[in-house]
């Protein structure tokens, strides 16, 4: 399997673009602020052809790229429908103005198809499967992807701003719920294997098995002791 994943934009939000090996069709995660020439300089380096693009939630960090990479490749972006709106409307799923000249050029809205995404749902895309576990707190349709153990690669989890290494995503925007994200995190996370990759919206890969030895959030999630309140990281 190939996972090619760079930081991008203001927010230096990952992207991910994911495939079965070298010169294959891929899947697109997240293409969010300024990411769309990185996703055109992995897509050459790889020589692989995108099939869709998927996101794990509505924030314009991670969505600002996919109007222009789904319309040079022809190709649905999928999202859950109670982030939907987001795309077309990035200030109100913020609660305040973003014009700021660091960002340079936005576009907005969405592409020509989009299909939407429901817990539980497993997508067969480029030969790859991908399950989806709605995981709202960070955002109402918030959702991860897991990918399961491979004969080369361990179980793979692309966690959005559920769950971070060290950290867990922020739950004060509007749409933000704390409690919601500490039952996304028993409910998604804590039943992974310790071997499961973690590849988050922001930040460097971890482990589950690191997060639930060392992360806060998700030992005292783990306890049943509640959590500290959600820090204020991504977007």
């Amino acid at each position: 399997m190939l996972i090619a994943g760079f930081p991008a934009g203001a927010w230096g939000t990952n992207c991910y673009l994911v495939a079965p090996a070298a010169g294959e069709e891929c899947v697109i995660i997240d293409p969010g602020h300024e990411a769309a020439d990185g996703v055109e300089e992995a897509l050459k380096k790889h020589r692989l052809k995108p099939v869709a693009v998927v996101l794990t939630h509505g924030h314009i960090d991670h969505v600002a790229s996919v109007v222009p990479v789904c319309g040079a490749h022809d190709v649905p972006a999928w999202i859950h429908p109670s982030d939907r709106y987001m795309m077309s409307d990035p200030e109100k799923a913020l609660g305040r103005s973003f014009g700021m000249p660091l960002m340079g050029e936005l576009t907005v809205g969405e592409p020509d198809d989009v299909r939407e995404l429901t817990d539980g749902a497993r997508l067969e895309l480029a030969g790859l499967t991908f399950s989806v576990a709605h995981a709202p707190g960070h955002t109402k349709g918030s959702v991860t992807f897991r990918m399961p153990e491979t004969a080369d690669i361990p179980p793979v989890f692309f966690s959005g701003d559920l769950l971070f290494a060290g950290s867990v995503g922020r739950t004060d925007l509007p749409g933000g719920s704390t409690e919601d994200l500490l039952d996304s995190l028993a409910r998604v996370c804590l039943p992974l294997e310790d071997s499961t990759v973690v590849l988050s919206g922001h930040g460097p890969q971890t482990t589950i098995g690191q997060e639930r030895a060392t992360n806060p959030y998700l030992r005292q999630v783990a306890a049943g002791q509640g959590a500290p309140r959600a820090p204020r990281r991504g977007m």
